[in-house]
Parts: structure tokens; C-alpha cells; sequence
């Protein structure tokens, strides 16, 4: 949970620094809102990823019906990020934890559109005959799950390490992405269309963007509690 003292490190009352209950309910409701809608986040890049590689084409309509969940919050978190600031009278300490928290759930959203992305993709590809890159586009896939599952981890326990961590899985992303774009683009004797090529090359791509997004939510929890950019 976030409080006065664990996540903006306010000084002591008797430095004459108020304590106002009313907005540290609202910081701690917006706080389990992000929360939400990152477990939904979450969710949905799974399914993205049942629906490639599992060929579960089921997984789209789920996806559509979550992609909606997840726009409300991420509108409804923008909008009371700024009626906070309009009448709580932030100080500058909240107006960096609330800041961060738009920026934040911005990624979490542009997540959520990428994971449907990939359904709709699936669907594309599902005609064709596994391509032998799959396997180390799946691993690319993983990686890119486990740097959200530790961001979101990270939000939950108000984890300022975390952004060194998700930032060398993100390393792992990019140099996969490197070397699957390399591999595709260099494709040789290509039988009928070429349209599971490019299919993958644009999946690879939203995989790394997806983690981009990722390492960036951890950086920004780093900031919301340090103060200090990574």
C-alpha cells in the first residue's frame, strides 16, 4: 500500500508537514485501480500469447472484451490523477507520484492495444504451417512476460530495484529481436506468399515495444519512490 511516509518519504509532523487522511485514501484507491488494471494488462498479454503460440483463437474475443476493461481504467486513472491535483492542493512530492502514475498506466494501456495486436496477427498466421523461428519467438514472448510480471510485482511492493532487473531482461528482448529480424529478412526460397514473414516480423516488433513498455513502468516506480530517474 502507499502511505505518507513509505512512498513519498514526507518528514516528520513535527517538521510541520500536514497529514491529510482524505487524499491518502484517494492515493491509496488510485494506487489498487493501477494494480487492476495492470492484472488485467497481464492477463491479456497472455492470452496474446495462447493465441500464438498455442493457436487458441478463442483467446481474441477474450482479448477484445478486456482491451475495453482496460481502456476504462486507464481513462478513469487519468481523469482522477486530475482532479486530485486540481483540488487536493498536491505538494510537489505528490505531483511527481501522480504524474508517474499517468505516465505509468499510459504504458500499461499501450500494452493492452499490443497484446490485441498479436491476437489479430494470430488469426493471420493460423493458415499457415508453424514457421521454424516460433520456438525463439515464443522465448522473446516469455521474456517480455516475465519483465511485466516483475514491474507490476515491483508496484505492488513499491520496489525500487526492480528497474535494474526488468532492464537486463530488456536486454534479452532486443538482442532476440536483433537476431530474429536478422534471421526473417534473410529468408531464402520462400514457398507461396510472403505474408507469414512479414506477420512475424511485425509480431517480433511489438514484442520488443511491449517490453520497452515494460522497463519503462519499472522505471517509473523507481522514480515515484527514489525521486530519481533511472
Amino acid at each position: 500500500m502507499i502511505s505518507s511516509y513509505n512512498l513519498h518519504n514526507y518528514p516528520q509532523q513535527s517538521d510541520l508537514v500536514p497529514i491529510r487522511p482524505q487524499f491518502e485514501r484517494e492515493l491509496r484507491r488510485l494506487e489498487q485501480d493501477v494494480l487492476r488494471m495492470g492484472a488485467l494488462v497481464e492477463k491479456s498479454f497472455r492470452l496474446s500469447h495462447e493465441s500464438l503460440f498455442r493457436r487458441n483463437l478463442e483467446a481474441a474475443k477474450d482479448i477484445a472484451i478486456l482491451d475495453k476493461r482496460i481502456d476504462k481504467y486507464y481513462r478513469q486513472i487519468e481523469q482522477d490523477c486530475a482532479t486530485i491535483m486540481t483540488l487536493q492542493a498536491p505538494v510537489a512530492r505528490d505531483l511527481r507520484v501522480l504524474s508517474a502514475f499517468m505516465q505509468l498506466v499510459r504504458d500499461l494501456e499501450r500494452i493492452g492495444d499490443y497484446a490485441q495486436d498479436l491476437t489479430e496477427m494470430a488469426v493471420k498466421l493460423f493458415p499457415y504451417p508453424p514457421h521454424r523461428c516460433l520456438k525463439e519467438i515464443e522465448q522473446m514472448s516469455d521474456h517480455a512476460q516475465s519483465m511485466l510480471a516483475a514491474s507490476l510485482a515491483a508496484l505492488s511492493d513499491l520496489d525500487p530495484t526492480a528497474g535494474p532487473r526488468v532492464k537486463k531482461l530488456d536486454d534479452q528482448v532486443d538482442d532476440a529481436y536483433d537476431y530474429l529480424y536478422l534471421t526473417l529478412s534473410q529468408e531464402r526460397d520462400i514457398q507461396g506468399v510472403v505474408e507469414p514473414i512479414l506477420l512475424l516480423a511485425l509480431i517480433i516488433r511489438l514484442l520488443e515495444r511491449m517490453a520497452d513498455h515494460a522497463t519503462n513502468v519499472a522505471q517509473r516506480i523507481s522514480y515515484i519512490v527514489t525521486g530519481e530517474r533511472g
